[in-house]
């Protein structure tokens, strides 16, 4: 049968471009300086800046992948090593970009629930490599926030990370393709007196800070709080194609969803329709909800009865599926999912 396309909870990708972000690409529209030399572009390090309350240097790229992967090249030799967890965006879902993009340089695995890493986890990954030349070092962190299992680091376990990474040399490396959603989520628990945004980031050196999940079109944000490393992802972003002549229209989705703040209602939004739902689960709930992913405990038969009623999803493996909500979704199609689920 034919889904309607407002009950999809297949990926935060399908969801539409925000009217917010079409209206400042149009304003975009007119003559002005070429690649990151335009006016929109300038103003990206002041605005993010204000955002996260200290000097920084954004870059601007098309996609994810390239975001996670240039701002880790910075930072990474190609003989060099990312410590990330196994179930990490630049492992699973990249295609094998890290290696290409620093050259080599390998990931290194650690395990942790819900996705997410710890101190000790990654302890055990780099404590037992010997500093010789025989081995491969570790030269960064990569952490998820959201991660890939839709739960937010605390600003705890985020300063427990940071404080290895000082102790180790490493650098340290934010995905945030659902940042707007782990700072939305970290704001209502009432972070601290910290911006949402600056609660959600911790103490990192360069932050993948995600804009096409959250209703952007094609623009994602390297938000570098270490400007010096900047300087070198400039020429890795020419060299790697990503360097776009007409570079205002990424600008200005990016200006678009952080001068006024969309950025943390649309993720917001996307939080609340993901909180209805899992709100029907009861124990079928496999991972805490904290963002906008919902994991639940289906079999191939309750599957088929959710599709059968219109419903648009990912399996994820044998007996469960993953929903995803966006920016857009619904309030009603959220409450429709969460009584199928209940009825079921």
């Amino acid at each position: 049968m034919t889904t309607d396309t407002a009950r999809a909870f297949l990926s935060d990708n399908a969801a539409p471009v925000h009217p917010e972000v079409w209206e400042a690409m149009r304003a975009a529209d007119a003559s002005d300086s070429p690649y990151d030399g335009d006016a929109i572009s300038q103003r990206l390090d002041e605005a993010f800046g204000a955002l996260f309350g200290r000097e920084v240097a954004v870059l601007w790229v098309a996609t994810g992948t390239a975001a996670n992967c240039l701002a880790l090249a910075a930072m990474v030799p190609p003989h060099g090593a990312v410590v990330c967890h196994e179930e990490a965006h630049i492992e699973m879902d990249e295609g094998g970009a890290p290696g290409f993009f620093l050259h080599g340089a390998k990931l290194l695995l650690a395990r942790g629930d819900s996705a997410k890493l710890t101190p000790d986890a990654i302890r055990a990954v780099v404590d037992p490599i010997r500093d010789d030349v025989h081995q491969v070092q570790p030269h960064a962190i990569s952490i998820t926030q959201a991660s890939e299992y839709g739960c937010c680091y605390r600003a705890d376990e985020l300063a427990a990370i940071s404080a290895l990474a000082r102790e180790k040399g490493l650098g340290l490396h934010m995905d945030g393709a659902r940042f707007a959603n782990a700072a939305a989520f970290l704001s209502d628990l009432g972070a601290g007196a910290s911006t949402a945004a600056q609660a959600a980031a911790g103490d990192v050196d360069a932050l993948s800070f995600g804009c096409v999940k959250n209703g952007g079109m094609s623009a994602e944000a390297i938000v570098f709080f270490d400007p010096t490393l900047a300087d070198v992802a400039r020429y890795r972003r020419k060299r790697a194609g990503h360097l776009q002549s007409k570079g205002r229209f990424l600008a200005a989705q990016l200006l678009a969803m952080v001068e006024g703040d969309l950025w943390l209602a649309n993720g917001r939004a996307a939080n609340a329709a993901a909180g209805e739902v899992a709100r029907a689960c009861a124990d079928r709930l496999m991972q805490p909800v904290e963002a906008n992913e919902v994991f639940v405990r289906l079999s191939p038969q309750e599957r088929e009865v959710l599709r059968d009623q219109g419903f648009a999803f990912y399996d994820w493996g044998a007996d469960a599926a993953r929903f995803v909500t966006a920016w857009n979704t619904r309030e009603d199609d959220a409450r429709a999912l969460a009584t199928a689920i209940a009825g079921l």
